[in-house]
């Protein structure tokens, strides 16, 4: 679903610069066409290659231009910040409802006036976002009658015994020392999805380019080679779509090409170098002298 939403932010959205950059970033997290999604500050500023305060007047005018929702009273894992991008959630929807019944049905472009659906919070749960801790109006859970007295009993003046505040403030998430989450090589707090539901990342996409197996494999071969890596991953277990995009590269990288079916024959597994007995050596100089010969495109 991150691909309709980075799709709206492409297409439709008014945002420039590091704000449109911002805005990808958080788009590239929705799991699902509520468009909601969890980013820290620090996975922010890594991303977009800015700095802190740059961020920070990105998302100040997002929010402002009403591109981008900040959900006060949920956070995502380690109290990281949950967003929401509004418009595109309204846009989702109008192209659903719009589509019900007629898949190639014309849909008029999106407008402010369009109604954005409400979030469905307990849904987005799957996904890693709760609400803050201490959210609730205190009163309406220990006080139910909401009286001074009862406010006065559960809010005492604080000791200055050296201990730590308690954590759910709005700053906490973003302040100093912010949790370092979704860095390489490290899958803390990201959400798991089966491989089935992984979808190719701009950043991926771009590898698959610069390595060239975009050109060594063509778009059909490309996609015949996601489709075989899926079918081969369907019984794996959910994993951060950081390891399945590092799996998937992997998997790319030793995919062989549609004219070459014998280039990338590992040894040992009966390919075509050992049935005419060459030696293991032997075999993968054949291979690299027949990726020399194969067309690049570029002649």
């Amino acid at each position: 679903m991150s691909v309709n939403t980075r799709e709206w932010v492409w297409e439709h959205s008014s945002s420039r610069g590091t704000a449109r950059l911002v805005l990808l970033s958080i788009a590239d997290r929705v799991p699902d066409e509520q468009c909601a999604a969890w980013a820290s500050l620090t996975s922010l500023v890594e991303r977009t290659n800015a700095s802190r305060t740059a961020v920070r007047d990105a998302l100040t005018a997002l929010a402002k231009s009403g591109e981008l929702e900040v959900l006060e009273h949920l956070q995502g894992p380690q109290r990281t910040t949950a967003y929401r991008l509004p418009r595109a959630a309204a846009w989702l929807a109008k192209v659903t409802e719009a589509r019900r019944e007629d898949p190639d049905a014309y849909v008029e472009p999106p407008t402010e006036s369009d109604p954005v659906p409400e979030l469905d919070e307990k849904r987005i749960r799957r996904y890693g976002i709760w609400p803050k801790k201490g959210a609730e109006p205190a009163p309406s859970r220990r006080n139910p009658t909401g009286t001074a007295s009862g406010t006065s009993r559960r809010n005492p003046t604080p000791r200055r015994d050296g201990t730590r505040p308690q954590h759910g403030t709005e700053s906490a998430p973003q302040n100093r020392r912010e949790p370092k989450v979704n860095r390489k090589g490290s899958s803390s707090g990201a959400p798991v999805t089966p491989a089935g539901d992984w979808q190719i990342d701009p950043a991926t996409h771009a590898w698959a380019r610069q390595q060239g197996h975009l050109v060594r494999l063509g778009e059909d071969g490309l996609r015949a080679a996601d489709a075989k890596w899926r079918a081969h991953r369907a019984d794996r277990g959910p994993r951060p779509a950081d390891a399945w995009a590092a799996d998937w590269r992997a998997w790319i990288a030793r995919e062989h090409a549609p004219s070459h079916p014998g280039l990338y024959a590992l040894p040992g597994r009966g390919g075509p170098s050992h049935a005419s007995g060459m030696t293991r050596a032997e075999a993968h100089t054949a291979a690299l002298l027949a990726a020399l010969d194969e067309p690049t495109g570029t002649e």
